[in-house]
């Protein structure tokens, strides 16, 4: 035996009511109906059947970002080592948070400002092929990530044990 389907009748269609089984639903009711914790929106909603994808991204952007973060981690990196090797060599015993700080900032800030300079705004323009992108970025990592921390490490150190050398010596 099979149940009769419910019938929506004329005093439940005008207090708003439309029963489950009827198959219609008015037109010109906005509600939203909440199941399981989950807001399920009606079908006549308009700000949520707009297509997403017609969004501007910025994904594009972040390689960029991205590669100039690596390029100024590894220098900062690379000016911590540095200090460490020289402060050792010298038996620099002083100021050793002031070196370990400014070899790791400095390095760190100009190679961010150097490779945005350089690489990512240029790119960004098309004024560089992809080719010279890749010689500037390594010109960049050697020059910024390299030789700069192991001059200022070598310059900051030296100065540090000549300095406190000749206060010992006295």
């Amino acid at each position: 035996m099979a149940a009769p389907k419910p019938q929506a009748g004329p005093e439940s269609r005008a207090a708003g009511a439309v029963l489950r089984g009827d198959g219609e639903a008015p037109q010109d009711i906005k509600m939203a109906l909440y199941t399981h914790g989950r807001l399920i929106p009606s079908l006549g909603d308009a700000k949520l059947t707009r297509p997403i994808m017609g969004k501007k991204s910025d994904y594009n952007k972040q390689p960029y970002i991205l590669g100039t973060l690596f390029f100024g981690t590894t220098s900062a990196t690379s000016g911590v080592l540095a200090n460490l090797i020289f402060r050792n060599s010298f038996k620099v015993r002083h100021e050793a948070l002031k070196t370990y700080v400014s070899l790791t900032t400095l390095p760190f800030l100009s190679t961010i400002v150097t490779f945005k300079l350089f690489v990512t705004d240029a790119l960004e323009s098309g004024n560089i092929s992809r080719e010279n992108c890749v010689w500037r970025s390594m010109l960049i990592g050697v020059t910024c990530g390299v030789t700069y921390p192991t001059a200022l490490a070598f310059n900051t150190n030296g100065r540090l044990a000549v300095k406190y050398r000749l206060l010992q010596t006295d």
